[in-house]
């Protein structure tokens, strides 16, 4: 639980606090001093009587009723002193930064459970043991440094981890990045980082409130209520960006498919994210760039003008921006002209819109003003300025303020000397802005943001799925395993995907009937063996009926063999589909192209079932292979729609099928006639 006592104390006491600021309890005390707070402060310490010009304690016996306390105090003597203070001095909010608790043996977690019961039962919010504390508007309550700038626009930043959280802060800071909180959770006793969004969700106010989260997290407790509060958060105008830290694979069996083998705790989180709409980030220098991004004007498109002086850097960035799937559009004609004219000769402007080292302000200004009114095929500006020695750097960088405040087109400044021109930068950021000092960091930061789809729509929909088919299938199923063949297409009828034509039988003549009608070439498989491939139990291009009967009686010989199924010979790029229950999340749906992009690339996508289209469409655009899917080199595209119909209607299905615990479609064939399912394998727990 969040009270008013632990956002915006009225009197605090440091339970531990002392004279030397070089430990945890001087420091706390300095920061709460410099931080000019404004309500009673008091401290603990019994062998001090004044703490830095506060008077001191010997017990918490001893102090007046106080709202909130910060203990940093030996782990052994906090649950004696959280009882004291809750029961007698009314408080009901602390802040726990002592450490050696659950987090190190299992007598500390046992001192922890203490320190909680007795917290639960005043009705009091704690956060820690074992963190750095909470910072905001109203008060420091850390023990380390940096402190940032708080400001109502800044970031709220949620870090599991105290240290990682400084790193991240010392990163923003650098980039004038500010805060409006800062939230180090530790062991998370009571509040994590779900309870914290929770907590602004609810009390969210858009006049008031910051509309940046950040977020680095290293356990997902409760999936459904970051989900919920942070997609909530998003539809209310906010902007979410995230480290998932130790994300490693969670599947402790064998896996039995390819999805099992793909699909982990991290397939999870992706999926988590790409539903929720929070902006996934790798790297401390990525989670801040984000958020940078976040506080300029948001970006309505995808075309991306690069202004520069130094070709370099322009060209490198460039390079990112296409990776990431943004354009870099050529500007030519006589607009292009008549700005060309305008510049110095040898300036270039085909984008990159390169006004050279010499280039003065005024120049600047020109590109910009162009990019803003005459081209219209660019949505946004990135503007790289360093110091060339040529011009005066507060000059260009007042330009480069101006205009971020006029235009409506978002503009990104890109001012890399921070050491020769660091005085510049730093007046630059007092305005009010941040400063990207690497161009591809950037590029990519931005191809994230503008690559993660809103949060997902929470409207039920069939899709065409036949739910009440779907159930009676699964519940007259007689136990856990593998479904049989005839099991698994009734299933994936049930549920609107289209299949290849099949027959399973012991019986050659049955076998060689089927191929008849269907016409050769055919495909054999094995029923029976889960891995058919393994035993040589598929032959594929079967051309005539002698080669087929050769098959069928060399395959009803391998160990395990109770049928042959036999399909139509597609023609046509290969396509993956395949889902995988992880406890807490749900069904985890992964998509990519067939084949060695699967097998050896794993080249996939993944979203958290049930999903929207937006969604789908986002998982299909972000595999690496999608130029395929789309039609690269003269060949033929997938056809797109037809693909994610399927994976939503199989995602669909999972909804209503819970005891579905891993599956596959593979591959699913893309020929001119359609998509359509050619081997699929269904593992249930009932």
């Amino acid at each position: 639980m969040i009270n008013r006592e632990l956002v915006n104390p009225q009197s605090i006491v440091i339970v531990g606090g002392s004279n030397n600021v070089h430990k945890p309890g001087g420091r706390l005390v300095r920061n709460l001093l410099d931080g000019k707070y404004r309500g009673e402060l008091y401290v603990v310490n019994r062998k001090e009587t004044d703490v830095q010009g506060l008077k001191s304690y010997p017990s918490v016996e001893d102090i007046p009723e106080t709202e909130m306390a910060i203990l940093s105090i030996p782990s052994a003597a906090c649950p004696e002193a959280v009882e004291i203070l809750a029961k007698k001095k009314g408080v009901r909010a602390f802040i726990v930064i002592s450490a050696g608790f659950g987090e190190e043996t299992p007598e500390g977690a046992a001192l922890e459970a203490r320190m909680l019961k007795a917290a639960n039962e005043a009705g009091a919010s704690l956060i820690g043991p074992n963190c750095i504390g909470l910072m905001n508007v109203n008060f420091h309550g850390v023990f380390s440094q940096p402190i940032p700038e708080f400001h109502p626009e800044g970031a709220d930043f949620i870090s599991s981890s105290g240290g990682t959280a400084l790193f991240i802060i010392e990163s923003a800071l650098s980039k004038g990045l500010r805060f409006s909180s800062v939230w180090s959770v530790g062991n998370s006793a009571q509040i994590g980082v779900e309870d914290i969004l929770e907590y602004m969700d609810k009390t969210f106010n858009p006049a008031l409130d910051s509309k940046i989260k950040m977020l680095y997290i290293e356990q997902i407790k409760d999936p459904d209520k970051l989900l919920y509060h942070a997609s909530s958060l998003i539809r209310k105008g906010c902007r979410i960006a995230a480290i998932k830290a130790g994300s490693t694979d969670s599947g402790k069996r064998a896996a039995s498919s390819h999805t099992g083998a793909i699909a982990n705790a991290d397939s999870a989180v992706e999926a988590l994210f790409r539903k929720a709409g929070i902006v996934r980030c790798f790297s401390r220098e990525e989670l801040a760039t984000v958020a940078s991004i976040f506080t300029l004007k948001e970006v309505k498109g995808k075309n991306c003008a690069i202004v520069t002086h130094a070709g370099g850097p322009a060209v490198m960035l460039a390079d990112a921006l296409s990776k990431g799937r943004l354009n870099v559009p050529d500007l030519n004609g006589p607009i292009a002209e008549e700005l060309k004219s305008k510049l110095y000769p040898g300036a270039a402007v085909g984008n990159p819109i390169d006004i050279i080292g010499t280039g003065t302000p005024e120049h600047l200004a020109t590109a910009i003003d162009y990019c803003e009114n005459r081209f219209e095929n660019i949505d946004l500006m990135m503007v790289i300025f360093g110091s060339p020695g040529l011009v005066k750097l507060y000059d260009a960088y007042e330009v480069l303020h101006r205009k971020m405040e006029e235009c409506r087109k978002p503009i990104f400044p890109v001012l890399p000397s921070i050491v020769t021109a660091g005085p510049e930068v730093k007046s630059f950021v007092r305005k009010g802005h941040v400063n990207f000092s690497d161009e591809v960091t950037l590029g990519t930061a931005l191809a994230r943001v503008l690559n993660t789809p809103k949060p997902a729509s929470t409207d039920i929909q069939l899709y065409g799925v036949d739910v009440p088919e779907v159930r009676r299938i699964i519940d007259r199923l007689p136990e856990s395993g593998y479904l049989r063949p005839e099991e698994v297409r009734l299933l994936l009828k049930a549920a609107n995907i289209p299949l290849v034509e099949e027959q399973t039988s012991d019986k050659k003549d049955e076998v060689l009937a089927f191929a008849r009608k269907i016409g050769f070439p055919v495909v054999a498989k094995v029923v029976g063996p889960v891995h058919k491939s393994d035993i040589g139990g598929v032959a594929l291009n079967v051309r005539t009926e002698e080669h087929l009967a050769l098959e069928f009686d060399r395959m009803m010989k391998l160990p395990d063999v109770t049928g042959i199924l036999v399909q139509p010979m597609l023609k046509g790029r290969e396509l993956f589909l395949g889902a995988k229950y992880e406890d807490r999340f749900g069904h985890v749906v992964v998509c990519g192209l067939g084949g060695i992009f699967v097998e050896v690339l794993k080249d996939v996508a993944s979203g958290l079932a049930p999903l929207s289209y937006d969604e789908t469409f986002s998982m299909i655009h972000a595999l690496r292979g999608y130029p395929i899917i789309k039609g690269t080199r003269g060949q033929r595209g997938i056809d797109e729609q037809e693909y994610a119909d399927i994976i939503v209607r199989l995602s669909t299905l999972l909804r209503f099928a819970n005891e579905i615990k891993e599956m596959d479609i593979n591959p699913i064939v893309a020929t001119e006639k359609g998509l359509f399912a050619v081997d699929a394998r269904i593992r249930i727990e009932k």
